[in-house]
């Protein structure tokens, strides 16, 4: 990931088109047109040796002549002359250029694709390519327009990032003609240098962006992504607009998890962990773009609908029962105020309906009533045009609510040139307009989800105390046996072995090879039993006889043995016979069956599968799918997407399931298959859940040699916990555990907080704070181990309970070259060595990650942080700005 130079590619000083033409309908014509067109106050200078004018302007032979190193280069010549114009422009000092060249990756040279040629060509130079195959960019605030597209854009705030051109010129088209703007707008074609992380990285900063659109079709690095995408979706929107949602020529998957895991699902999944918004529209995009930039942030999901007829506001209502959403029941006060109000009209309905000649008096009164009632958190006003009273008034008159609201209001103008002044009214004054009752709503109702996956993000989960600690040697122990033996496809007696050193209750089985060895089985366990096949061929054994259940005799072991191994041979003869499974019966009349599984999505790496189990799994269609690691809060989230986590809460005289068992089992899967990366597909299948916990009936694994290219970890899409940082010491006369932080350990951080004097607390945040706010505190405690690190020394208190004692933090940039820190020592333990300890560790782990440097910032008055990082050989200089200490140490 890096944005090195990205501001000489979106915000340059100059621009050289290099291919600039005449010929009308060209390339180069059509990119000295919109260049001159756009309004750039920079240089143009366009480059070609077949002209010595265009447009009334110098041309160039060649990069050599330019009176100066260009900011941006604009590419757009043959593909066999794309690397050694690369390779001049580097050079002379360009640092940024756009190819809209095509044909670089098929066209070979010397045994390499013309694409790779060119990325070597600027490897060299620093210097950052979009393309090639790109439509080109624009960044309408500075009258740049290095694009293809036929129209330029409107200066706005909203960033648009496009995997396809075609798409961008005619988005171009049609957010013109509606008013939208655009901070940038980036078609990356090919990505071959500058990728999607990248530009995210350079959005998620950038002060002109206040909302991020993406257009996807593919992605390549995930890993990248998905960091990138966290890191902007904490600092502003971001929106996103897939394609491609049907798989061509999915592979078969050997488990039911592997053929529930769909690729647009774990897709899906991705951008809930990340926080951003999916849509499935264009014009979705842009709505909710507008909806999100204007809206209050929600804190609850209660729609109040307000409008002057029947017709519209019950639409709305249906609309909102349709998607989901939920009526807000209105409080007694407001009730009553609004029986003072409207009365006799009012019928107390949740749709409050002014009827027609509704005066704009009266809508803003309503709606100011509805902003105050604590059982409503955001209102829907809708006005239908009427020959009495005047939508631009109604307009008038409640806009202005949008300022001094605390809560989102949303408005509907149906019709057309009636109330088209209203809506431009409304617009203007930040209050979202929309054309339907329907469109509305479901701009609310994109609010709620935007906010539930912000709230991923936010969310401080629960400590999972008293959960069996893996025993992670005997697990890869196992599954070393099991590939050493060549066995991939690991049998129901071979999983559950793995699964019990994670903790996981499973029923009894005993794997034998005959049927005098099952029958002795049986005795062992004891009756009834259950006997299955084993066989890796066959997934679903039921379907031909291979399971038969409450067997109370050693003559029924024997029989069905029999009887399935003779099945097996008459329908599958070239299946593969490896004996029996012989299992306890598991009896309980409350029980759900569930699947709890793993599968190996070929972008997202592994994911994880929850949802209503047993034979009928594929039938119901009743799962979700998220991306590891998990935690009880997404686990928790995991679960309520499913239908059937309406019935684990319990009904009628059936009790609830002990939910904590659940959310504890898909814990220990997500942690299973991040420690053992031979996991590529896992089924639990079914896990029986009751009140009293879970446990597991069958079980299927499927192996495969892990990468050794790269750490075991790199395939999982978000960087798991990195336990080999852990280091225990001496200190003090007892041992501290030096960890990373984990989100777990919100409450002892807030703890830890709380310990520290005003002071120190003003130290280290540059501000004086009474509290944390939990936003905050997530952001302390839930970080990406990617981009950045906290480590805390802890130990058991009095109690038994872990206490924080010291923090050190530091955050790198997205190029590793420089990394900010932060020490903190608990106020009534300073002095006693802590503050060197951190900080040592702080550096061997930027040291051990080829960081360059670390820097840091302290208030003039915090000589302790100063004089430490003297003595750790740091130089410390005043910035001059208030005072300001800068402390740097070159790595």
């Amino acid at each position: 990931m890096s944005v090195r130079n990205l501001e000489h590619l979106f915000a340059p000083g100059s621009v050289a088109l290099v291919g600039a033409s005449e010929r009308p309908g060209s390339l180069g014509a059509t990119l000295l047109h919109n260049l001159l067109a756009g309004g750039f106050k920079g240089e143009v200078w366009p480059v070609n040796p077949k002209y010595t004018e265009l447009s009334g302007r110098r041309c160039y032979a060649s990069v050599a002549e330019l009176p100066q190193a260009p900011s941006l280069a604009v590419i757009c010549t043959p593909p066999a002359t794309v690397p050694a114009i690369v390779r001049q422009l580097g050079e002379r000092g360009t640092r940024a250029a756009v190819v809209l060249s095509q044909g670089l990756v098929d066209a070979r040279r010397g045994g390499r694709s013309l694409r790779q040629a060119m990325l070597d060509a600027a490897h060299p130079y620093l210097l950052r390519l979009l393309g090639p195959n790109s439509a080109g960019l624009l960044t309408p605030g500075l009258g740049l327009n290095a694009s293809v597209a036929t129209s330029g854009a409107l200066p706005g705030r909203i960033a648009f990032v496009s995997q396809s051109g075609a798409l961008m010129v005619g988005v171009l088209d049609w957010a013109r003609t509606r008013g939208i703007g655009f901070s940038h707008f980036i078609a990356l074609g090919d990505a071959a240098d500058v990728d999607l992380g990248d530009v995210l990285d350079y959005l998620a900063s950038d002060g002109a962006t206040g909302a991020i659109l993406l257009y996807l079709q593919d992605l390549r690095y995930a890993r990248k992504f998905m960091s990138a995408a966290r890191a902007a979706a904490r600092s502003k929107p971001v929106l996103v607009l897939k394609a491609g949602r049907e798989e061509d020529d999915a592979p078969a998957a050997a488990s039911e998890s592997g053929a529930l895991a769909h690729h647009d699902d774990v897709f899906d999944a991705a951008i809930r962990r990340a926080g951003m918004l999916r849509v499935y529209t264009t014009d979705q995009l842009f709505s909710a773009a507008e909806t999100l930039a204007y809206a209050r942030p929600l804190h609850g999901e209660r729609l109040a609908i307000v409008s002057n007829g029947a017709g519209p506001g019950v639409l709305a209502r249906d609309a909102l029962a349709y998607g989901g959403g939920v009526e807000a029941q209105f409080a007694s006060s407001t009730i009553d105020r609004l029986d003072a109000l409207l009365a006799p009209r009012w019928r107390r309905g949740n749709v409050v309906n002014l009827q027609g000649g509704a005066p704009p008096a009266l809508y803003r009164e309503t709606l100011e009533i509805l902003l105050q009632d604590p059982q409503v958190d955001a209102v829907l006003a809708i006005q239908s045009p009427t020959a009495t009273v005047s939508s631009r008034d109604v307009a008038d008159a409640i806009a202005p609510l949008v300022r001094s609201a605390s809560k989102t209001l949303l408005s509907c103008w149906l019709g057309g040139a009636a109330v088209a002044e209203a809506r431009a009214i409304a617009s203007g004054a930040r209050l979202p307009a929309f054309r339907t009752p329907e469109d509305a709503v479901a701009g609310f109702l994109q609010l709620v989800h935007y906010r539930r996956n912000q709230n991923l993000l936010m969310e401080v989960p629960p400590s999972m105390a008293g959960t069996v600690a893996p025993d992670r040697a005997a697990a890869r122990a196992l599954v070393r046996e099991a590939i050493a033996a060549g066995r991939y496809l690991l049998s129901d007696p071979e999983t559950k072995a793995i699964l019990r050193t994670y903790g996981m209750a499973v029923v009894e089985t005993r794997q034998a090879a005959t049927v005098d060895e099952a029958v002795q089985a049986a005795q062992n366990i004891g009756y009834p039993v259950a006997v299955k096949i084993l066989t890796p061929d066959v997934m679903h054994k039921s379907d031909f006889g291979g399971v038969t259940l409450d067997i109370d005799s050693p003559e029924g072991v024997r029989a069905a043995a029999k009887r399935m191994t003779k099945r097996l041979g008459e329908l599958f003869p070239q299946a593969r016979f490896e004996g029996y499974s012989v299992q306890a019966m598991a009896r309980s009349s409350n029980a759900h069956e569930l699947i709890v599984g793993a599968a190996l999505d070929p972008v997202f790496g592994p994911v994880i599968v929850f949802g209503q189990g047993g034979v009928t799994v594929e039938v119901t269609d009743d799962h979700a799918v998220g991306l590891p690691p998990l935690n009880l809060v997404l686990a928790r989230d995991l679960v309520d997407r499913t239908r059937v986590a309406r019935l684990l809460a319990g009904y009628r005289n059936r009790p609830a399931v002990n939910m904590d068992a659940v959310l504890a089992s898909l814990v220990q899967v997500s942690r299973m298959v991040a420690d053992i990366p031979e996991i590529v597909e896992l089924d639990l299948n079914p896990l029986l859940a009751d009140s009293r916990g879970t446990t597991v009936l069958d079980a299927r694994m499927r192996l495969a040699l892990a990468d050794r290219s790269g750490s075991t970890l790199d395939r999982l899409a978000i960087r798991p916990y990195p336990r080999e940082l852990e280091e225990t010491i001496e200190w003090n006369g007892g041992t501290l555990l030096l960890r990373p932080i984990r989100p777990e350990d919100g409450p002892a951080h807030l703890a830890f907080f709380d310990a520290l004097t005003p002071d120190d607390v003003r130290y280290r945040m540059f501000v004086r704070i009474r509290e944390l706010q939990p936003s905050q505190l997530a952001r302390f405690t839930q970080i990406d181990y990617d981009r950045e690190m906290a480590f805390i020394a802890t130990r058991p208190n009095a109690q038994g309970v872990a206490e924080t004692l010291a923090v050190g933090r530091v955050v790198a940039d997205p190029d590793n070259i420089s990394a900010e820190f932060a020490v903190t020592v608990r106020s009534d333990l300073k002095g006693m060595g802590l503050g060197k300890i951190m900080m040592q560790k702080l550096i061997d782990y930027c040291r051990s990650r080829g960081t360059r440097e670390i820097v840091g910032e302290a208030l003039p008055q915090n000589s302790r942080i100063t004089g430490l990082a003297k003595r750790m050989g740091f130089t410390v200089k005043s910035t001059g700005l208030e005072g300001m200490r800068e402390m740097r140490l070159v790595l």
